[in-house]
């Protein structure tokens, strides 16, 4: 199933996906549903900690929904389907993002948070505020949206604790995460880089994760006013989903509603900055950037059978 936020009266509301409808689950709801159930509907993190009763539920509610809890998905405005908190970040999980920046060596995933008062949905805008970055960048990443509850979970049960999968818009601020030093070293701020805000667009649906046959082997691509920019598969990342829900679940306990992000590919606006160590790539299926992010660029992020993310760049 897919699910989405919808705005309504002032207010947000929780839809699946049907066809060309979005199904609102409260209008939806079957008579003698459970208040728990119930209260689920509205509540896009109430909805996943329900597990397999909240997906059954929707379901029977999508299929015996009436005219009148149906509105065609092009009336409706799509708000990001989850807010969480924070978002677990794994940074340099693909080769080429790494081949095309100044070189890091580390032996497990790169680990920074992304706060949730960045996240924008579907269609916001993103703010290229002047006081805050210059260089203002894209970066498409698969969202792992953790269902079941785990601490120490081993990569080959990770499956059980994946309840679905949203695409994110890592923004990122270059000239707030690297400096370069004079003798060609860099350091890393990933904290001014990655926080600020409209620095998160996600959506448009959280996708369940009966519908990803195979999260690692989604075609990925970017698009910049039309233009292709990153073009790579879920394959080619260094870490696996599932490996990534083990290591990040060594430190914290992963909780229903918890979202993990899953590094990007190469391609970015960075891989073409020589004052940051970009290095640029000798492809011939992607254009290069001609430089960062503007006002007015459209920035369309998309992963196969997940989903595809347009959002616009405004003056801040």
């Amino acid at each position: 199933m897919r699910f989405v936020r919808y705005g309504r009266g002032g207010g947000t509301r929780l839809g699946a996906l049907d066809g060309d409808s979005v199904v609102d689950l409260l209008d939806a709801a079957p008579l003698g549903i459970a208040p728990a159930l119930l209260a689920a509907f509205a509540d896009m993190t109430r909805l996943i900690a329900a597990g397999d009763a909240g997906l059954q539920a929707a379901k029977l509610a999508v299929k015996t929904a009436p005219a009148a809890a149906r509105t065609p998905l092009a009336k409706c405005r799509l708000h990001a389907p989850i807010t969480p908190s924070l978002i677990l970040c794994s940074g340099e999980n693909y080769w080429d993002h790494r081949e095309e920046k100044p070189e890091v060596t580390r032996k497990d995933p790169e680990f920074f948070l992304k706060t949730g008062l960045g996240v924008i949905g579907p269609g916001d805008d993103v703010l290229l505020d002047p006081a805050v970055t210059k260089k203002l960048d894209y970066e498409t990443e698969l969202l792992i949206v953790i269902g079941k509850p785990g601490r120490h979970i081993p990569a080959a049960r990770a499956h059980e604790h994946i309840w679905g999968y949203t695409v994110m818009n890592d923004v990122t601020a270059r000239d707030r995460q690297v400096t370069l030093r004079p003798d060609g070293s860099s350091v890393y701020n990933l904290g001014p880089g990655k926080n600020f805000d409209t620095c998160a667009p996600v959506g448009p649906a959280i996708v369940t994760a009966d519908e990803v046959r195979d999260p690692q082997k989604l075609e990925l691509r970017t698009r910049v006013n039309g233009e292709l920019r990153q073009n790579n598969s879920t394959a080619k990342m260094i870490w696996t989903c599932a490996q990534l829900v083990e290591f990040f679940s060594t430190f914290v306990t992963l909780q229903p509603g918890v979202v993990i992000s899953t590094g990007t590919p190469g391609g970015t606006a960075w891989g073409s900055d020589a004052e940051l160590g970009g290095k640029k790539p000798m492809r011939k299926d992607v254009a290069a950037a001609g430089g960062y992010l503007q006002p007015g660029d459209e920035v369309v992020c998309e992963i196969e059978g997940v989903g595809r993310l347009v959002n616009r760049v405004v003056a801040g």
